[in-house]
C-alpha cells in the first residue's frame, strides 16, 4: 500500500553505524519518515541520540538475520560488520549477516513493492588484478581465507539481489563503497584512518603493515551520502552494480604523514607485517557514476581529514 502523505516511509538497516547514521540525517532532511533498524553489534545508539526526538524518526533494535515485518516505501540495506576487526569476530555471523540479512530484506521488499538498495563493497574486487576496478571486473578473491566471510557475503548478496530482480522483477540498486571516512567511525574498527587518528592524538607510534607502500582511495562520508540519494532516484530498471569511491590514491605513508601533520602529533611510523590476503591497492573506476548522476567527490582528503580529527578530539579527546 502507498503511503497516505508524500512523505515516504524509509528503512534504514544498520542505521545506528557510521554511515546509516548519516544516511537518517539525510532522508530526514529531504523529509522522509526514517525507521533505523540495528542490532548494535557495531552501530551505537550514541550516533542517532541527535535523532530521537524527531517525530519523523523512529530506532528499532533488531537482526536483519530474522525476518522484519514493517510497511515501507524503500530500503536501505546497510546491515554488515564492514571492517576485520569486527567481521572476523564471528565470520560465521558476518555470512549470515550479508546472505540471511539480504534475503529477508529482498523478501520483504517484494511483499510491500519497496525499491531496496544493497549497500555492498570493494571487497568484492579481492585482491585486484586490474586497477582501477571498474564494475565489469569479476575480482581477484580468497574464498577460504580469513577475509572471505564479508567478501563472499557480498558477493552473494548481490548475486540474490540480481536474482530476485531477474525472477521476481524486483526493483533494485546495487552500490558498491570503496574505503570511507568521516566523524562517526568506530574508535575501535582497526580502519586505517581511525587507527592513524587515534594513534595520532595519543602520541602512539602509527601503525603501518608491511612497506606501507599498498594504496587505496579515501571518500569523505557526506559525498557517499550524496551518491546514495542520487542512485536510489536514478529510474527504475538501473540496478548497478555501481562504485561510489573517491578515486585519489595514497600510499598508507602519504596517510599516515598526514594525519601526523594535521594532528601535529609527535608519533612517529612503525611497521608490522602485512595480514593474509590484505589488497595491494584499492581506487574506484567511477566513471559509471559520474555519466549517470553527475556524481563525483568533492570533498579533498586534507578537508575529510581535518573535519575527522576534530570529531574524534572532541568526541574521546576533550
Amino acid at each position: 500500500m502507498p503511503a497516505l502523505t508524500n512523505r515516504k516511509r524509509v528503512l534504514v538497516t544498520g542505521g545506528a553505524g557510521f554511515l546509516g547514521s548519516h544516511l537518517c540525517e539525510r532522508l530526514l532532511a529531504a523529509g522522509n519518515d526514517v525507521l533505523c533498524v540495528d542490532n548494535f553489534f557495531t552501530g551505537s545508539r550514541d550516533n542517532v541520540l541527535h535523532l530521537l526526538d524527531n517525530p519523523h524518526f523512529e530506532l528499532m533494535r533488531h537482526d536483519v538475520t530474522f525476518p522484519l515485518y514493517v510497511e515501507v516505501d524503500e530500503i536501505y540495506n546497510l546491515a554488515c560488520p564492514a571492517s576485520p576487526i569486527h567481521y572476523q569476530h564471528d565470520p560465521v555471523q558476518t555470512t549470515k549477516t550479508s546472505v540471511h540479512g539480504a534475503i529477508n530484506m529482498l523478501g520483504l521488499a517484494k511483499r510491500v513493492g519497496a525499491r531496496i538498495m544493497q549497500a555492498s563493497t570493494s571487497e568484492v574486487y579481492g585482491d585486484p588484478a586490474v586497477h582501477p576496478q571498474p564494475e565489469e571486473y569479476w575480482g581477484n578473491v580468497n574464498t577460504t581465507g580469513p577475509r572471505a566471510c564479508y567478501d563472499e557475503g557480498k558477493r552473494c548478496a548481490e548475486t540474490l539481489f540480481f536474482d530476485y530482480h531477474r525472477q521476481h522483477k524486483l526493483d533494485i540498486k546495487v552500490i558498491r563503497i570503496f574505503n570511507t571516512y568521516g566523524p562517526r567511525m568506530h574508535p575501535n574498527d582497526g580502519r586505517v584512518v581511525s587507527n592513524f587518528i587515534i594513534q595520532a592524538l595519543k602520541g602512539e607510534p602509527i601503525t603501518i603493515y608491511g612497506d606501507g607502500q599498498q594504496t587505496r582511495s579515501f571518500c569523505y562520508v557526506d559525498d557517499l551520502i550524496e551518491g546514495f540519494l542520487r542512485f536510489m532516484d536514478t529510474p527504475a530498471g538501473v540496478t548497478g552494480p555501481i562504485n561510489l569511491g573517491n578515486p585519489g590514491e595514497f600510499t598508507m605513508l602519504e596517510l599516515a604523514e598526514k594525519v601526523i601533520r594535521l594532528t601535529r602529533s609527535a608519533s612517529t611510523i612503525a611497521h608490522k607485517p602485512l595480514p593474509q590476503d590484505d589488497p595491494k591497492q584499492r581506487r574506484p573506476d567511477i566513471a559509471k557514476a559520474r555519466a549517470l548522476m553527475e556524481w563525483e567527490p568533492a570533498v579533498p582528503l586534507d578537508e575529510g581529514l581535518e573535519r575527522t580529527i576534530a570529531y574524534f578530539r572532541g568526541r574521546f579527546f576533550s
